[in-house]
């Protein structure tokens, strides 16, 4: 990782943290509180055990060694921080791993809460529920020096390339927002995508920003082209999801906004977050 750009993802924390504080205020019939959001009072897949789902496999930054229960990540120390705010200790915290669009079908779920870089979406709200935002994400585009995709500046220039990204993910949005002339390649997984691109088969990979960092640094001759401005202008932002009506959902909410007042959810970014490094805005 590149320590010695830190500014600019403190810069970029900053920036995030203000479009945050712009965002609208909850419902006051959405809103919990800390004697409501106990162990004791949760109903819970399983009685005094709360369960967290996970894609698989999941990737740094988010999961470290595609190891939920260990904690290292991103999502995977928010999700024991958000058990602790509910009095569940780490002993008391369950994992199970859910395909990406499954965790999103509706139905009931094998999980209380999964934490796997969604988007939250007016879509994907008629089938699930999201917690309170905990991150605020751009799209970005990663490649290989090789590719032809090395020398690209601008959007424009992303037309004629093949890109791919992760099924079911808002990078595929991001990507098709780009309005190329040859169709976006899926892959069931980010692991495939780069292995596409390893192997020539596509020229750049669409991920979340911090994810697109960890590809460019896993791949031999590994290049950040830059990220794409969001087309709408709103702020992509990444929430917990839960099961379409839970019961959970206020006081999961009410835990991730008590990270961020205490500032929790800052210093998880400072430790996981902040050493990925440059990436340009493509005009």
């Amino acid at each position: 990782m590149m320590r010695h750009m830190r500014n600019v993802w403190r810069l970029a924390a900053l920036v995030a943290a203000m479009a945050t504080a712009c965002a609208p205020i909850p419902d006051k019939a959405t809103t919990a509180s800390a004697d409501k959001c106990t162990k004791d009072a949760l109903g819970t897949l399983y009685p005094g055990i709360f369960t967290f789902g996970a894609d698989q496999p999941v990737y740094p930054p988010w999961y470290m060694g595609d190891d939920p229960a260990s904690g290292e990540g991103f999502e995977a120390a928010l999700a024991y921080a958000i058990a602790a705010k509910m009095n569940y200790t780490r002993d008391d915290v369950r994992w199970v791993r859910v395909p990406f669009n499954a965790a999103l079908a509706p139905g009931p779920k094998t999980f209380d809460a999964n934490l796997s870089e969604f988007s939250i979406t007016e879509q994907r709200k008629g089938a699930v529920d999201f917690s309170s935002p905990y991150f605020d994400v751009t799209q970005a585009v990663v490649t290989v020096k090789s590719s032809p995709a090395a020398g690209v500046k601008r959007v424009h220039q992303l037309k004629k390339l093949r890109l791919g990204v992760q099924v079911g993910t808002t990078s595929y949005t991001a990507a098709t927002s780009v309005d190329g002339e040859v169709p976006v390649e899926v892959y069931n997984t980010n692991g495939d995508a780069k292995l596409a691109l390893s192997n020539g088969e596509i020229d750049a990979l669409v991920a979340d920003l911090p994810t697109a960092f960890t590809v460019a640094n896993e791949l031999r001759d590994g290049l950040m082209v830059g990220q794409l401005p969001s087309a709408s202008g709103d702020v992509e932002q990444f929430g917990v999801v839960l099961d379409k009506g839970s019961g959970l959902t206020r006081c999961v909410s009410w835990a991730v906004d008590s990270l961020r007042a205490e500032g929790a959810l800052d210093r998880l970014e400072e430790r996981w977050l902040t050493d990925a490094g440059k990436a340009p805005v493509l005009a």
